[in-house]
């Protein structure tokens, strides 16, 4: 993939469409999944239980076993249950779970997100991006830096209260990922800006915080175009720290 594809504005979904209800199978299957997904993230099934059989929820509901039995397939691709023969689907572990997938990161919101949760994922920024922020400022191109410099204009022009303004939140976030020439970091890159982009949606929707994230963007970029790498991780901790506090985590 090039870089022009990797940083295009669609790069960057919260979380797959949930299907509506005019579809097939894969329409329903995805409604399912997204229902049991929050079901079970918002703790209405805990670690050790079971979900309904095939008969009886097709029995139950009138959907198809298929369509259940895929919904519970696309579950457990994600970690959140484990089926045995004999002996039913049952909720995994939390540490199974695996939290960075996209509709799981979305579930987690759309149920409530738990200080704990936020906690965990913001504690992931601070170990992500300072890093990835110090190896841009070194490896950054005259490309990277017109690209975050556009993005910075499209999020200070549109605000962080607009689809727009949040997609180059998310692209900025993005593109230093990209400049660091690490593969490793860089396949973070989906899941972190998803993440930079509930905390936005629950800092700014849903507790209603006003702060102005200009300048504590504006000081990342400054360091990363001046190559400083010290100052550029610094900055960052301090744009995350700042971010933490919009979500309640002072």
């Amino acid at each position: 993939m090039t870089r022009d594809a990797m940083t295009q504005a669609g790069d960057y979904p919260l979380a797959r469409p949930v299907a509506g209800t005019g579809g097939g199978t894969r329409a329903v299957h995805d409604r399912i999944a997204h229902d049991l997904g929050i079901a079970i993230v918002g703790g209405r099934y805990q670690p050790g239980d079971m979900l309904p059989g095939e008969e009886r929820y097709s029995a139950e509901t009138g959907i198809s076993r298929t369509a259940y039995r895929e919904a519970v397939r696309v579950l457990s691709a994600k970690g959140l249950v484990y089926s045995r023969t004999k002996s039913g689907t049952r909720i995994n572990e939390r540490v199974r779970w695996n939290m960075l997938d996209l509709d799981v990161l979305a579930w987690m919101f759309e149920a409530g997100p738990s200080p704990e949760f936020l906690r965990d994922i913001f504690e992931l920024r601070t170990v992500v991006e300072p890093a990835a922020a110090q190896f841009a400022a070194l490896r950054r191109d005259a490309q990277d830096i017109s690209r975050m410099g556009h993005a910075l204009e499209e999020m200070r022009r549109f605000g962080l209260q607009t689809p727009e303004g949040r997609a180059a939140d998310q692209l900025f976030h993005r593109l230093i990922l990209l400049a660091t020439r690490n593969e490793s970091l860089i396949s973070l890159s989906t899941s972190v800006t998803a993440v930079v982009a509930w905390t936005t949606h629950f800092a700014r929707d849903e507790r209603k915080e006003s702060r102005d994230p200009m300048p504590d963007h504006d000081a990342v970029f400054d360091a990363i175009m001046r190559g400083d790498s010290e100052d550029a991780r610094l900055k960052m901790l301090a744009l995350i720290r700042h971010a933490s506090g919009d979500a309640g985590m002072a």
